[in-house]
């Protein structure tokens, strides 16, 4: 056990602040009656404390919050009592909290058309397996709310997030029924609700050449060149295209256009007197 020192007063000067020497860890401990019996070293004064403590959580209370799904840490929690005193009372409904989820799985589930021939278990086991989830790993519970009805609940885990599905039971003959209560519950007991994932393969165009891909599904080399547009006859915008020179053609019998003189012509004396320009290049 170890020793604690106390530091001081919280500052809600409801609690006392101690701390552990060796690993400077800090603690709050309610400055309450029981406290200051225990510093007046009050023997007698605790034991009242005590039996005051349990006499606020009746048995029956005890088992009425169990039974509406309080675990027993909860309780003893709640109550401020020890979890020796809730389990002699919870005992007896734990049982049967666990039969009755227990029985929630042999009933049939409501649809439109009336009760399904397979059972809760059965169904729920299918849908799991459809969507690769281990069923195995899943725990089943049930608890009586304030309406008197009884509440079953699945729990599992899917990756890192935990989940549960929830379904009204109702004891009867050939099991009784279980309707839906929340959006998991309507998923698992609907085939239908899950789509398996498309699986992603490379495309092989010689064969698969009947697979049209898109454009994002294929890496850009493997694009397929699309046909050109069909010529307007109307059009009178489109440029007419260059033919690429070839390196290799001898181009040295091909005669070469001339070059324009920069100078500019000077015109005849003839031409200056009759008016005319001469027509010499």
């Amino acid at each position: 056990m170890r020793t604690l020192r106390v530091v001081g007063l919280h500052e809600d000067g409801k609690s006392i602040v101690c701390e552990d020497p060796a690993s400077r860890t800090r603690f709050l401990l309610p400055a309450d009656e029981r406290l200051r019996a225990a510093a007046r070293g009050d023997i007698t004064r605790l034991g009242q404390i005590e039996i005051e403590l349990e006499s606020q959580m009746r048995p029956r209370e005890i088992q009425a919050r169990i039974r509406a799904g309080e675990s027993v840490q909860q309780v003893a929690s709640g109550a401020g009592i020890s979890e020796q005193r809730v389990e002699r009372y919870a005992y007896p409904v734990l049982l049967e909290r666990s039969r009755t989820a227990e029985l929630a799985q042999s009933a049939h589930p409501v649809r439109e058309d009336g009760p399904d021939v397979q059972t809760l278990g059965e169904v729920v086991a299918y849908g799991f397996g459809v969507r690769g989830h281990d069923y195995s790993k899943a725990t089943w519970d049930a608890w009586k709310g304030d309406d008197g009805r009884w509440v079953v609940v699945l729990q599992w885990k899917a990756g890192r997030s935990d989940n549960r599905a929830h379904w009204a039971f109702a004891p009867g003959a050939h099991g009784g029924t279980v309707m839906a209560l929340d959006e998991n519950a309507e998923v698992l007991l609907d085939p239908n609700a899950y789509r398996a994932p498309r699986t992603v393969r490379a495309l092989d165009p010689a064969r698969d050449a009947e697979f049209q891909p898109t454009l994002d599904s294929v890496p850009p080399q493997d694009h397929a060149e699309l046909p050109a547009a069909e010529p307007d006859p109307d059009d009178d915008t489109r440029e007419i295209p260059r033919v690429p020179a070839d390196p290799e053609e001898d181009t040295a019998d091909q005669p070469r256009p001339k070059a324009k003189k920069s100078h500019p012509i000077v015109p005849s004396w003839e031409d200056v007197l009759l008016g005319v320009r001469s027509q010499r290049g």
